[in-house]
């Protein structure tokens, strides 16, 4: 059996690798060995007892607010392998960039410091282009303002990144509005992906065209599935982002903006390394470059249908455990995305004979340590439902241990 302090001990053993040790894929001493003059005491330094902070077992989803999710052993060596060296960022990100492109059968590619930094590069190339007094005057453009077309279904909290370029977003319902929409000081039409809308993308898109605008879809975590890494490009979009430090498992402060050549072109050029441009301030180290590549090679490389298979094991090994307790029934839900779109588990019972709601379940676990962040599923009431498990990010120890942690704490409740 899995117990709290083997498990905490596993969680934070290493400040560089501490999410993969014990979890059968790689080793602390592993790492070492690539550096002869680390040292004993690094690779037991417990980082998160020295701080204070409590580690979390995430069976929830990819939430930056959590980390995002744990990187591949692969990014995980890319980054210690490279972290004695320096390098020349543009000739990095260029390599890099071509080399993602190539996997993803696009035109160019760069990686940047997650989706949020993608969309204010793209919607800067899209003003900027290669002009460098352009570019020096972002945000605080002359008057008219550029202008990015978003359906006003699509409007959500990230679209802050259009106007941190000095854009202003123009609000549409519907293709004909859409089409009225375009003038001059048009430069992009957006697309948030999650969202629903009374246009879709390939109408989305051929509007777009025919008025010669360039258009950018934020698909941030809308992978699994694989498939949809190509999917846009396809479509026709012009630029494309997808969060790093999600399913990928890169970086949580990575992230990849790809499509037209041109476009990504002018979006580095508002990137650091160079001095000064509204990108500077989101730079991409170069184990991050290093790491995001290797993640998406990984990522690309995967046996996704065994992975599947696995995350709907562990379902069933958890419901197992905790059905055992009167009522308690345990339901295979999959996301229908675009976003999350994985298995997890939603738990229900009898609160007649199981004393507590799904919120302090969920809150009883949260207070643990580890803390175990599960979430809560609503009915269309907004009343609370059922307790949702995510087992999409738990390391294969944690399965076996958050089934016990949550039958522990339901079981106190008969």
């Amino acid at each position: 059996m899995i117990t709290r302090r083997k498990l905490l001990k596993n969680l934070s053993a290493v400040p560089v690798v501490g999410g993969l040790v014990g979890t059968g894929m790689v080793s602390a001493c592993e790492f070492n060995k690539t550096d002869p003059g680390a040292g004993t005491e690094e690779a037991t330094r417990n980082f998160f007892e020295e701080l204070g902070v409590t580690p979390v077992i995430n069976a929830g989803v990819t939430m930056t607010f959590l980390s995002g999710s744990l990187m591949r052993p692969e990014v995980m060596a890319a980054i210690n392998s490279t972290a004695h060296d320096f390098a020349n960022m543009y000739q990095l990100q260029d390599k890099v960039g071509e080399k993602i492109a190539e996997m993803l059968n696009v035109e160019a590619a760069m990686v940047t410091s997650g989706a949020a930094c993608a969309m204010v590069l793209g919607t800067a190339a899209t003003i900027t282009g290669m002009d460098l007094k352009k570019r020096r005057q972002l945000p605080d453009l002359p008057d008219p303002r550029p202008e990015v077309i978003m359906q006003k279904s699509h409007r959500y909290v990230f679209d802050q990144a259009i106007p941190t370029a000095g854009a202003r977003i123009v609000e549409v319902d519907g293709a004909e509005e859409m089409e009225a929409a375009i003038n001059e000081n048009t430069v992009m039409a957006l697309y948030f992906n999650a969202a629903s809308g009374p246009i879709l993308h390939e109408e989305f898109v051929a509007i777009a065209k025919r008025h010669n605008i360039p258009t950018f879809i934020d698909a941030a975590a809308d992978v699994p599935p694989k498939e949809n890494l190509f999917k846009f490009q396809k479509i026709g979009f012009d630029l494309i982002t997808f969060s790093g430090g999600k399913m990928i498992r890169g970086p949580q402060s990575a992230g990849l903006l790809f499509g037209r050549k041109d476009l990504i072109e002018a979006a580095k050029f508002n990137h650091s390394p160079h001095e000064a441009p509204i990108g500077r301030p989101m730079k991409v180290n170069k184990e991050e470059i290093f790491g995001m590549y290797a993640a998406l090679k990984a990522y690309l490389e995967l046996d996704h249908e065994k992975e599947w298979q696995d995350w709907l094991d562990r379902i069933e090994r958890i419901k197992t455990k905790i059905t055992t307790i009167e009522t308690v029934s345990g339901e295979t839900h999959v996301s229908p995305g675009p976003a999350n779109a994985f298995p997890s588990m939603l738990v229900s019972w009898d609160q007649e004979k199981v004393k507590m709601s799904p919120k302090e379940v969920s809150d009883a676990l949260k207070a643990e340590n580890p803390s175990i962040v599960t979430n809560i599923r609503r009915g269309r009431d907004g009343a609370e439902d059922r307790l949702s498990v995510g087992v999409v990010l738990l390391k294969p120890e944690q399965v076996d241990y958050v089934a016990e942690r949550l039958a522990a704490v339901l079981s106190k409740a008969v």
